[in-house]
């Protein structure tokens, strides 16, 4: 895979097109004209595509220019997803706000989360710590953090809570695997009965495979790892099929590198919650 582009030289092509001139994305930039003009050169380059057209009115956004820059921005928010969940889990303990979250939650939805509050309580700073949901249900209880998401099927022991979004587990396999190219849904005891690649004890992805398998026999796991980018990449070398957050997955599934198997009869369906001490009402922030 080539090079990928900068943040930058992204930022300033949607400037382009949103303020109406290079001279302008320039100057937003705090840079020479000059200077944006190379970057916008050397970004045409990268990519292999005519982005911007000068005329002598000025710099518009040729037709690859516009979707580059409206996927862009997509990548720009997610960056800025990226690093609001970065600084939360640097504040740790001097956070004024302290949350635990499960490893999926927290890798899919939080950022985006941190990102809604900072816009409507800009004041508010956030400590993340992220652990499996059976250590987020014990930070909450010992009173470490004030306020937990975990996911799997059941409400913790001494929490309360709130159903806050729902997610499936798929089963997936590498493109050469032979569940790949099969022409009928998988069924319940068959995915039992093989032996799979999952996630550790004590995750909210673990703990609702084991429920929906309660009354199935059940293959001993082939891998038990710590996390999803693990599974995932378990799968994508074939080691065995795996069951993961529809959330882990998307963009495997997108660009092929892993392919969804049809699944019948087995719900695998779990609720995300967020959690806190029972009896505890909640304040502030």
């Amino acid at each position: 895979m080539s090079a990928l582009p900068d943040l930058d030289s992204l930022k300033l092509l949607v400037d382009v097109g949103e303020l109406g001139s290079l001279g302008q994305a320039a100057k937003a930039a705090g840079i020479a004209q000059p200077s944006a003009s190379k970057r916008i050169a050397h970004l045409e380059r990268r990519l292999g595509l005519p982005l911007i057209e000068r005329t002598p009115r000025g710099s518009t956004l040729t037709a690859e220019g516009k979707m580059v820059s409206e996927w862009a921005v997509r990548v720009l928010a997610a960056a800025e997803e990226l690093m609001r969940a970065v600084q939360a889990v640097r504040h740790g303990g001097a956070a004024h706000l302290r949350v635990a979250s499960s490893m999926t939650v927290a890798e899919y939805l939080v950022p985006r989360w941190l990102g809604e509050l900072q816009h409507r309580e800009p004041e508010v700073q956030v400590g993340l710590d992220v652990v499996n949901s059976t250590d987020v249900a014990a930070r909450v209880l010992a009173a470490e953090v004030e306020l937990g998401f975990v996911e799997g099927p059941s409400l913790p022991e001494g929490l309360a809570g709130r159903v806050v979004g729902t997610d499936r587990l798929v089963v997936v396999v590498a493109p050469e695997h032979p569940w790949a190219r099969r022409r009928t849904a998988l069924r319940g005891a068959e995915l039992a009965g093989t032996p799979l690649v999952v996630r550790e004890p004590g995750s909210g992805t673990r703990e609702t495979l084991d429920v929906a398998f309660r009354d199935l026999h059940r293959a001993s796991p082939r891998l038990e790892l710590g996390s999803n980018s693990a599974v995932k990449g378990a799968a994508q070398a074939g080691a065995a099929p795996a069951v993961l957050s529809g959330y882990a997955v998307e963009a495997d599934l997108a660009t092929g590198r892993l392919v969804e198997v049809p699944l019948a009869g087995l719900n695998l369906v779990r609720s995300l919650r967020a959690v806190w001490r029972r009896g505890r009402p909640l304040t502030g922030p």
